[in-house]
């Protein structure tokens, strides 16, 4: 299809009050070439996209440049068709809100101007180089892989089989239920959130049993998962091995008890010293007692044993005080002379169940204090517990003939055999964030893991009970069924979600180099036995991160690529060093440096007249020759502006900002042998709450820049 190109500026929201708008337009004409550019005073109205459409249809416009506001805005009405290419060159945020605006006697700000000139010259180029969306196609199977049939698993199951989809449960032992068959009662969950529940695991696993849409495997574990999303090849090994496909796959294996027994200091390995699941157990079958038979009349509870202890567990393992307080119940419920004891270091009681923990405060028979424990010694036929900085002061000892330590949950990945078995180059198994736990972005993205269409639920994501497990298992049920729907329509899921372009490798100029099938965050890439890379596209989350590892730079989608940043730096015209206007180019992320810079756009806040954004999906999609690029162009200085990077990482897509580090590093001593300033090029962390400090950061750079002189480079 022959390319016919179209620009309609806006001249609304107050942009025609500090840029010329008809001078805009004829940096598209007499520049460009531009055969369609029009002006309206209101773009996004029902009038101004009828504008457009008209020109689509009657013109033959397909490559559309919108100078208006920035793409996070009116994206549904700016949205034509696949076969019609949209730029958004944002003007209003990045120009007429943020600059100088016309004076007294209406003349525009010369900066001003340019910047937003800058800007049409920037999307025009961008638009030309780009392709047409193909989305991806491929025959997307839409059953559900559970692995782990406990709480968290059944759940999984049940929820999606009753939105009407097929799935496939996985359970190694021959008997369903899991960790939950050991629960004497279940923590409240319905108003006034102060009566325990009963278990009702058996009910669960008979309606799971009974299901038309679940397939249960019992006594099997999972042989390998290869493909993708969508298409998953799952092969089980056990008595009935078994193969099928998989659009997604719900990992639910659960968490297991933290071993007392080396928490010798607590009392572990002593008689009459056991684990909370130990008493979950004795309590089930109805009977408190001591290793002897008698019935414990005294039960010390001490939490966080093994939690929060850099020797152990550093991490709060989240359910013990709660599981504590019920077992407290369990003893006052069995006895109504027994005493229970909890010992704290922090007592953590989420929501509603303050309420339980209120209605155990007010029992006589049950006493909480925090302290702390620095020994548990046998006392003739019992045992004593000594406490030290109690809340009175005071050093106590309490003897007991129980004492149960409140001990934490461990992933079941830890020391364990791989429960996925994921035939993927990065390896068999989800990585791993800390303490075992997959990696992901919690906060936003609760549920995902580095493995596109693979989620993690439950206690083997983070520490938590059967109730906030039975919701998480929802949650990822959901995701799960998104993946496959999102494929299905060639589209991805988060954080590109509306996105439907996809990876595309120029294999003829591929040196196998391995770079890009090692710093992949989601293991989109093997390799074949030539060490070629091997495309899963259904994998890719589109964040661009191959594309800023491939030296000879053969990664590209059809919107986005290397060869696209570079054109948009090149179309810039940079100003001679008499003129005195330096130049800086600000690449940003889009997920938290460039939201922390509409909404600084938004306040009218001033941006520096002299620095030019370019937007990218990621940092770890910046490539050396931006840099290189750059520089031999005339910028005088280059900021990147991501996310923060390190063992608290906020990154989208994982390792981008960290990624981008490394290569700005190498860098650093090329650009010293063209005598330039290593410090012209600097990295920054920026995350989306920023946008107070965003400005004076920028003009601080821009001064720094100042500082060095123009870059010796310029007009040549």
């Amino acid at each position: 299809m022959e390319k016919k190109l179209g620009v309609y500026i806006c001249s609304g929201c107050d942009i025609d009050k500090a840029i010329d708008v008809d001078e805009l337009g004829k940096v598209a004409t007499s520049e460009f070439g531009v055969p369609v550019c029009k002006s309206h005073s209101y773009l996004c109205g029902q009038e101004g996209v009828q504008l457009i459409k008209d020109d689509i249809n009657n013109e033959g416009v397909n490559r559309i440049v919108i100078a208006a506001c920035s793409d996070r805005y009116q994206s549904e009405k700016f949205s034509f068709g696949n076969e019609n290419l949209i730029c958004r060159a944002p003007v209003r945020e990045y120009a007429a809100w943020t600059m100088p605006q016309r004076n007294e006697e209406g003349v525009v700000d010369e900066d001003t101007q340019m910047a937003a000139e800058d800007y049409v010259r920037m999307y025009i180029t961008k638009v030309k180089e780009m392709k047409v969306i193909v989305p991806y196609e491929q025959e997307t199977n839409k059953d559900i892989l559970v692995v782990g049939a406990g709480i968290t698993g059944l759940n999984a199951a049940l929820e999606t089989a009753k939105a009407g989809y097929k799935v496939n449960l996985v359970e190694k032992e021959a008997q369903l239920g899991g960790f939950a068959l050991k629960y004497k009662k279940r923590l409240p969950t319905e108003v006034p959130y102060t009566q325990l529940v009963d278990n009702d695991i058996a009910q669960l696993v008979a309606e799971i049993e009974g299901h038309e849409n679940i397939t249960v495997h019992k006594s099997v574990t999972v042989e390998s998962i290869a493909g993708e999303p969508g298409n998953f090849d799952v092969k089980i090994a056990g008595s009935n091995a078994v193969e099928f496909k998989s659009g997604a796959v719900v990992m639910a294996t659960g968490a297991k008890p933290y071993d007392v027994s080396k928490i010798t200091e607590l009392g572990g390995g002593q008689d009459n010293v056991i684990s909370s699941t130990e008493f979950e157990e004795m309590a089930a079958k109805g009977e408190i007692k001591t290793k002897d038979g008698k019935a414990a009349k005294s039960v010390v509870f001490v939490q966080c044993a093994g939690s929060l202890d850099e020797k152990y567990l550093s991490y709060c393992s989240g359910t013990c005080c709660m599981r504590s307080l019920k077992q407290a119940s369990y003893v006052r419920e069995n006895d109504k002379d027994a005493k229970a004891y909890i010992l704290y270091k922090h007592m953590r009681t989420p929501g509603q169940y303050e309420e339980f923990y209120k209605k155990l405060q007010d029992d006589p028979g049950v006493f909480l204090t925090k302290g702390d424990v620095v020994a548990v010694n046998a006392n003739g036929s019992g045992l004593c517990v000594d406490v030290d900085n109690t809340l009175i002061g005071d050093q106590i000892s309490i003897d007991a003939d129980l004492v149960v330590l409140a001990e934490g949950q461990v992933p079941s990945t830890v020391d364990g055999d791989s429960a996925l078995n994921l035939q993927y180059r990065q390896g068999t198994d989800l990585p791993e964030l800390a303490h075992g736990y997959p990696d992901s972005h919690f906060v936003c993205f609760p549920y995902e893991t580095r493995r596109t269409g693979i989620y993690a639920a439950g206690t083997v994501r983070q520490p938590m009970d059967a109730n906030f497990a039975k919701r998480d298992a929802t949650g990822a049920a959901l995701k799960a069924i998104q993946v496959t729907e999102q494929l299905g329509i060639g589209k991805r899921v988060h954080p590109r979600a509306f996105d439907a372009s996809f990876i595309d490798i120029d294999f003829n100029r591929c040196t196998s180099c391995k770079r890009c099938t090692e710093e992949c965050p989601f293991g989109a890439l093997n390799e074949n036995e030539k060490g070629t890379p091997e495309l899963f596209p259904g994998r890719c989350r589109a964040c661009g991160t191959c594309m800023g590892a491939c030296p000879e730079r053969v990664m590209s989608f059809p919107d986005y690529s290397v060869q696209i940043i570079t054109e948009m730096i090149k179309s810039i015209p940079i100003p001679d060093e008499f003129d005195e206007k330096p130049r800086v180019f600000a690449f940003i992320c889009e997920n938290d440096a460039l939201p922390a810079l509409d909404l600084l756009a938004l306040q009218k806040k001033q941006l520096n007249k002299y620095v030019r954004i370019i937007p990218l999906r990621c940092l770890g999609g910046t490539n050396l020759i931006y840099v290189s690029d750059g520089l031999s162009v005339g910028i005088d200085g280059m900021m990147f502006l991501g996310c923060k990077h390190g063992d608290d990482y906020q990154c989208h897509y994982v390792k981008g900002s960290e990624l981008c580090d490394e290569r700005l590093g190498k860098v650093q001593e090329t650009i010293g042998r063209l005598a330039l300033e290593s410090e012209r090029v600097q990295q920054f962390e920026i995350n989306i709450a920023d946008s107070e400090r965003l400005p004076k950061l920028i003009d601080d750079f821009v001064e720094e820049m100042d500082e060095y002189g123009p870059n010796p480079f310029k007009g040549m």
